[in-house]
């Protein structure tokens, strides 16, 4: 059934499925990337900050590195830094952050444009097979053949639907990764507030 819909659709129905494909193994990829990305913030900073009044960094940092995603990478960034002055500690941990909301954000511009060409792909498909329906129309007048001038409708029809079919799921898709990267976002800038805080509190009270 799929291999008469692709023959039937013509090239235009091939671009919109080898994009759609495209489009899942980048969706697919970067689901399993946030996934593993997310953890448990509010229990890896008890942990980390129990173990850093215990004067332990080497253990803290050592933590911050077996631990994935980005939460734990801004904190080994502010511990790194913790002897900085409070501005170059909050400007470390606000390029970390960047650095690690651009690299969850990879890729997500290849769904966001399957979503956006795929009704393009579907139109163009559409126009083209109305084209050959209108030429079989002319060059068989006045004896047209039912059968020759279908093709033509068919492979107007079947762009436009899978092009529909292709962009709705990728435009759910993106919507779906922007969320979770917006809540990993958000633990990373709390657990860097509270790092900061943390370290700033550690320091003044090391002073006394």
């Amino acid at each position: 059934m799929w291999q008469e819909f692709l023959r039937t659709g013509g090239p235009v129905m091939w671009l919109i499925v080898g994009a759609g494909v495209l489009a899942l193994g980048v969706f697919l990829e970067r689901a399993l990337h946030l996934h593993r990305a997310r953890i448990k913030s509010e229990d890896f900073l008890k942990g980390i900050f129990n173990i850093l009044r215990r004067g332990n960094v080497a253990e803290a940092l050592t933590i911050c590195d077996e631990t994935p995603g980005p939460v734990a990478y801004v904190v080994r960034t502010a511990i790194l830094h913790r002897k900085d002055s409070k501005d170059a500690m909050r400007r470390q941990i606000e390029d970390a952050s960047l650095a690690e909301t651009s690299r969850m954000e990879r890729r997500l511009i290849v769904i966001a444009t399957v979503a956006q060409i795929a009704p393009l792909l579907g139109l163009l498909g559409t126009i083209i097979g109305l084209a050959e329906y209108l030429y079989v129309m002319r060059m068989q007048l006045p004896l047209v053949q039912s059968a020759d001038v279908t093709l033509g409708l068919q492979r107007a029809l079947l762009t436009t639907g899978v092009g529909l079919l292709v962009a709705i799921p990728c435009y759910a898709a993106f919507n779906l990764l922007a969320l979770k990267i917006d809540r990993i976002v958000l633990d990373m800038q709390r657990a860097g507030s509270e790092t900061l805080s943390f370290l700033e509190a550690s320091t003044e009270s090391a002073r006394d």
